[in-house]
């Protein structure tokens, strides 16, 4: 086991073991369904920003476990991904939203209008009064 502070620079071992062990199973998978998970990765790479890692990993490890089994079954790549591509590729993210980048910031901005509503209002400037300077 490595020590902590390693983990703290690189980040989680653990989860990079994962990500490989991801990498070598979709490399296995035959042509077609190799080239359509690998289309799949780059969108939710790029569309989910997925900030989580362990979040990150746990999503590959599902899309391959989906299109293994899809391969295994025989079952041709557009009954997996359906007629649009895209929707299928966004509800499959929305079912790791906990993670996305987009969430976090959504969060921030309610904590900052809850704090904003707390807060004093200000005086507005009177109306008529001459700014003398």
């Amino acid at each position: 086991m490595a020590p902590r502070w390693i983990e703290k620079v690189t980040g989680s071992l653990e989860g990079k073991k994962r990500y490989r062990q991801y990498k070598a199973r979709r490399d296995e998978l035959p042509g077609s369904y190799r080239t359509g998970i690998e289309a799949v990765e780059r969108y939710l790479m790029y569309a989910g920003a997925i900030t989580t890692g362990e979040v990150l990993v746990q999503m590959l490890e599902d899309l391959v476990d989906l299109f293994e089994q899809s391969a295994a079954d025989g079952t041709p790549l557009n009954a997996v991904v359906g007629q649009d591509p895209v929707e299928f590729a966004e509800t499959f993210l929305a079912n790791y939203s906990d993670g996305r980048w987009v969430n976090k910031e959504r969060a921030r901005l309610v904590a900052a209008i809850e704090t904003a509503e707390t807060e004093p209002a200000a005086e507005a400037p009177q109306e008529g009064r001459a700014n003398k300077s």
